[in-house]
């Protein structure tokens, strides 16, 4: 019988549905949903999109906030047969554009005060705060069963499951075409690697859209039957109150949230002894940062998640009894993903030597959607050219160096960023940093330092001196730009290519 042996993405909710279907599955604001509710949500939500005039691998763009309704929504896509896409809520004007023309969408699931932003022609429905609202028709009396109807036309395993666009850091975002055999594979691996059970009360605050929140936390967690708590952003006070009250013991988010964290006055002074795992990742964090945040909780598990878009997105993880001698790693990979360090010939380099990251793996995506240029050119001699700079070291732990094309050309000399913002962590003047390259006519690309101060304050002088004690002086600064705050996408990545763009014309 076709599809006996096939494992969606909407599947995974429906066997803990079936496992534990009076447990609590999901709490947003004053709202909460036990398993068994929040899997016959989302079958209604799947019939109310295919009687829409949607067919199966119609893609469907979803352009909201954090919600209960924002996961009904994508679940919803998942058992309808229809390619989700999720797009960044902070997007506006030809950036918005593009991916959804790009992308093709037929509809776009939006919340009301996005709506007006989307580019005229578009059909959109409204997700929730609205008379008409997926939400609003789901808590009606009147919502009828009518994905039964649709079943037989329902996803198989091979088929898109989501059009997960790149973070465009250096170029115009892709849509990586993950299928549904891909990403429950990744949810396996997240599992396995992370540690997740079923007792844990995990809180997701960063944006649903992204894949780490989503793929990462959100859906192994539904996976296992855990109880989630959804914010719509990671507001320290709330997610302190959870901690405190027992609601919420696991947390992931990216360095720069992290960073936030424990400068806030009541890391320092409240309760959080219940808080067991941190999760980082997204980008790299600073190893001084690392070191502050297990002084002040010693007990507490960190666990490094490091990936991409492409691979769905966890590729290795460096787990808390790993971290000791090695905190710069992040980690080996997970179940599903095989990895190696290559040269620029693409041959395997041995341990210890500087390289591109490159996998194989059945999470991988399928390429990018009408990119078939860009396509073939990550998919490489059967493996896929992830664009990261690493070490590999005798035990199988990969460190990143940089990303390929964050790497300075100073003076025909190599010089990684990240160990020169590592040097710039130590001082206690810095908030945060951010090393870039800029042209210059004799060192090529000059070495520049973009740094939020910390309380203390610091001078370019004293950062340029304090570099040079800790790194050789072609790796140190030649500038220091101060700023009020970097720029970053919503992953917490800071997007470097503005940063040169913005300094290269001074």
């Amino acid at each position: 019988m076709t599809g006996v042996r096939d494992n969606t993405v909407d599947g995974v909710l429906t066997r803990s549905a079936r496992r534990t279907p009076r447990r609590t599955a999901l709490r947003y604001g004053e709202r909460a949903w036990t398993y068994e509710e929040l899997d016959g949500a989302v079958s209604r939500a799947a019939g109310a999109l295919r009687d829409s005039g949607l067919s199966r691998g119609d893609r469907v763009g979803a352009y909201a906030h954090n919600s209960d309704a924002y996961l009904i929504g994508f679940l919803a896509c998942a058992r309808a047969g229809l390619v989700h896409v999720p797009v960044n809520q902070n997007l506006t004007g030809d950036d918005l554009a593009y991916i959804v023309r790009q992308s093709g969408c037929s509809l776009v699931l939006a919340d009301p005060d996005l709506a007006g932003r989307l580019p005229s022609g578009v059909p959109v429905m409204a997700l929730r705060d609205a008379e008409d609202s997926l939400l609003t028709w789901l808590a009606g009396s009147s919502a009828s069963a009518s994905y039964s109807a649709y079943e037989e036309d329902g996803p198989r395993g091979d088929d898109l499951a989501q059009l997960l666009y790149t973070s465009g850091t250096t170029a115009l975002p892709k849509g990586a075409m993950l299928s549904h055999r891909a990403l429950v594979h990744e949810y396996v691996s997240a599992i396995t690697a992370l540690d997740l059970k079923e007792t844990d009360r995990p809180v997701h605050s960063l944006p649903l859209y992204h894949s780490a929140q989503m793929h990462v936390f959100l859906m192994p967690y539904l996976a296992v039957g855990a109880e989630n708590t959804i914010l719509d952003g990671p507001d320290a006070e709330r997610i302190f109150d959870l901690v405190e009250a027992g609601r919420a013991d696991s947390l992931f988010a990216p360095p720069t949230v992290w960073i936030g964290l424990s400068r806030h006055p009541g890391f320092a002074t409240r309760d959080l002894r219940a808080l067991r795992k941190a999760y980082y990742g997204a980008s790299i964090m600073p190893v001084p940062v690392l070191e502050r945040l297990r002084a002040r909780l010693p007990e507490l598990a960190f666990y490094n998640c490091f990936g991409q878009s492409e691979i769905g997105p966890l590729a290795t993880v460096l787990g808390p009894d790993e971290h000791e001698g090695r905190m710069a790693s992040c980690g080996r990979p997970v179940l599903f993903v095989e990895a190696r360090v290559v040269g620029e010939d693409g041959r395997e380099v041995p341990d210890g030597t500087q390289g591109e990251v490159v996998y194989r793996s059945p999470q991988l995506c399928e390429g990018y959607w009408d990119k078939p240029e860009e396509t073939a050119e990550a998919f490489r001699d059967g493996w896929f050219r992830s664009g990261d700079l690493a070490v590999r070291d005798a035990e199988g732990y990969f460190t990143v160096v940089d990303r390929v094309k964050d790497v300075i050309n100073s003076g025909g000399v190599l010089v990684a960023s990240r160990q020169v913002e590592d040097a710039l962590y130590e001082h206690a003047g810095v908030a945060e940093a951010a090393v870039i390259g800029l042209p210059d006519e004799r060192w090529i690309e000059a070495v520049t330092a973009v740094v939020v101060r910390g309380e203390k304050g610091v001078t370019e002088d004293e950062l340029i001196a304090h570099a040079r004690e800790r790194l050789a002086h072609f790796k140190a600064p030649k500038r220091v730009v101060f700023v009020d705050e970097l720029p970053r996408n919503a992953s917490g990545k800071i997007l470097k290519r503005e940063l040169r763009d913005l300094f290269a014309a001074d």
